[in-house]
């Protein structure tokens, strides 16, 4: 079985690249983030052509969240129990391949200095909480949570290192507050298999930060232990961070991050 996690920076532009993934690739499951497109904007059709059901969150033009399945998506939750209206289209779960899914895609925040600032952090207490609800209720259930997780997990996660320490997802506010889904029990699958690389996941499209590996890991997917434990391997799909070369697909400025499981 194949896990993956994608931000896709607007699924309309992307479609193309996705769909190229998706053939080569072949995921069973896929949570997709910031699709930036409407319920009439998505593209259900060309997935299904593909193989693959949906069932999304919407929101004109920001955010959005997606899960992919072979088999239609049985849509558990909307939205995060207890976060605020205003934050957007940032979170869906559904029951997929005998799991229970959760994509997500955290506020980017802004500056710390920012108002954003405080709803990102508010928003990522509740999902602390909504993981230590869920974790406590069903101990032996599959359970996954993915997505673009805007934070910096340690120094390790991040090209700049301790230099950027309090800047924006690199706040001790930030990752002690993600640093909870962990220890509500769920894995970080790719820092567990792979504790000393960096792992990167996002690189700024500008001055050739993809090149020069001026990354960060903000893109990750978690498990709990009946999940965790059939893991072969987790990667960062780099391919797919470039251009296209059959179709010139423009890619996204975030990479895939790829689970097999026996």
């Amino acid at each position: 079985m194949i896990i993956a996690t994608w931000n896709v920076n607007g699924i309309r532009a992307r479609a193309t690249r996705l769909l190229e993934w998706l053939a080569e690739r072949k995921p069973d499951v896929v949570c997709l983030q910031e699709l930036k497109a409407t319920e009439a904007d998505f593209p259900y059709l060309e997935l299904r052509g593909a193989g693959y059901r949906a069932a999304i969150v919407a929101q004109q033009s920001w955010n959005g969240v997606a899960v992919l399945a072979r088999e239609e998506p049985e849509v558990v939750l909307r939205e995060l129990p207890g976060a605020a209206a205003e934050s957007g289209a940032r979170f869906l779960t559904a029951r997929a391949c005998g799991m229970t899914v959760t994509s997500v895609y955290i506020p980017n925040g802004k500056t710390t200095r920012a108002p954003e600032f405080a709803g990102k952090l508010e928003w990522l207490e509740r999902l602390a909480l909504h993981v230590e609800t869920e974790t406590r209720a069903h101990p032996e259930e599959g359970l996954v949570l993915a997505g673009d997780f805007n934070v910096c997990l340690t120094d390790q996660d991040s090209y700049m290192g301790a230099a950027a320490r309090g800047t924006i997802f690199h706040t001790d506010a930030e990752r002690d507050r993600l640093a909870r889904v962990t220890k509500a029990g769920l894995a970080d699958l790719y820092r567990t298999r792979y504790p000393g690389e960096p792992g990167y996941s996002y690189w700024d499209y500008r001055a050739g930060a993809f090149h020069k590996q001026l990354g960060m890991r903000l893109d990750m997917i978690f498990a709990s232990a009946p999940v965790a434990r059939r893991v072969k391997d987790v990667f960062v799909d780099r391919e797919f961070r470039k251009k296209s070369k059959a179709s010139e697909a423009l890619p996204s400025d975030h990479a895939p991050v790829v689970a097999t499981l026996d």
